[in-house]
């Protein structure tokens, strides 16, 4: 049966008014009568058009989150943040993928203003990030991962910069000199780590071996496959993956061709997933606060929500190296090769 509040009136003996008041909290109704409204409604089953309610009061009370990859664990685990957050605060989410793809964002994006969401967290592809504006919105955005033009919108990344640098001062210390690196192409995270890469080696006088791909598994196979197929003297020592995917699919391809990670050739990344340290030797990577860039992005969107008048603000995380087998001494794999 289709209960209206107009039944719950009539069971009550009282208006329309009067059921609504009491279904709002937000009113003066005596006690005698709110609890003659609430046996009918208990009686009666009523459940209130949550969806009307908030239609009718502009706020849809949800959370709108779009990422790039939904199958890549880092925004799985931003998504888990953000969930846990809104739930906290009584908040609803919708989660869309994009596949780095602009049509699938635009479209998502659309969807968002379709269902006036109170707010949206949004990891943006590289072009969506660089012309992004946050007044063509009706709704407030705090993008993850990537970030927009200065001031553009709320943003909570990595210092992708400094710690794809750190992955390559790492290798240079541990005797690497011929070091190539792997990079998403639809992201400014990418392009950010990739330029701390180059800096790197600039430093040190070495040169740069790189390679732009689709940020995913796949995207690894062919390029890592033609580095280890090189002459001695073209291939590189030492891999860096911009990104756990990336890492992965390099993984694969060198276990493929018999190349084990720490021995043949060194191997390093982003992203401490579990199989990176569940595999032999162990995969040195840059460990992302993941969960707290979910939880801090979901702190910067509720405190724009009370005070859309406030600056921007873009909150840079530091990432944490954490050193395995798969980097040891240059000395070391040179003896085991021996």
């Amino acid at each position: 049966m289709n209960l209206r509040i107009k039944d719950v009136a009539e069971a009550a003996g009282v208006s329309v008014t009067t059921v609504s008041r009491v279904l709002s909290n937000n009113g003066p109704v005596r006690d005698t009568v709110r609890q003659r409204v609430l046996r009918a409604i208990e009686q009666l089953g009523y459940r209130p058009n949550a969806a009307a309610r908030r239609l009718r009061s502009g706020d849809t009370a949800t959370i709108g989150l779009i990422v790039s990859d939904v199958r890549n664990p880092f925004f799985t685990e931003v998504s888990r943040a953000v969930e846990d957050a809104a739930y906290q605060q009584g908040l609803r989410v919708i989660l869309c993928n994009t596949d780095e793809n602009p049509e699938k964002e635009a479209m998502y994006l659309g969807l968002m203003e379709e269902e006036r969401v109170t707010g949206c967290i949004y990891s943006p592809t590289h072009d969506a990030a660089q012309s992004f504006k946050a007044d063509a919105y009706d709704f407030p955005v705090v993008m993850i991962d990537r970030a927009g033009p200065a001031g553009s919108a709320d943003a909570v990344v990595l210092d992708n910069r400094d710690a794809s640098a750190r992955l390559v001062e790492h290798l240079v210390e541990r005797g690497y000199r011929r070091i190539a690196g792997l990079f998403g192409n639809a992201s400014t995270t990418g392009r950010d780590r990739h330029e701390g890469f180059v800096q790197a080696l600039g430093r040190h006088d070495l040169p740069v071996q790189a390679e732009f791909v689709e940020p995913n598994p796949e995207g690894a196979v062919r390029p890592v496959g033609g580095w280890l197929e090189g002459n001695a003297a073209s291939r590189p020592d030492a891999i860096v993956a911009s990104n756990g995917l990336l890492l992965l699919g390099a993984y694969r391809a060198m276990r493929a061709q018999g190349a084990i990670p720490g021995e043949a050739i060194a191997l390093a990344g982003f992203d401490n997933e579990p199989w990176t340290e569940l595999v032999s030797p162990g995969i040195t990577v840059i460990a992302q606060p993941v969960y707290e860039i979910g939880k801090m992005a979901m702190q910067l969107l509720t405190q724009r929500l009370a005070d859309p008048s406030m600056s921007t603000r873009s909150l840079v995380l530091p990432g944490a190296i954490v050193i395995r087998g798969s980097t040891a001494r240059l000395e070391a794999v040179a003896a085991a090769r021996r």
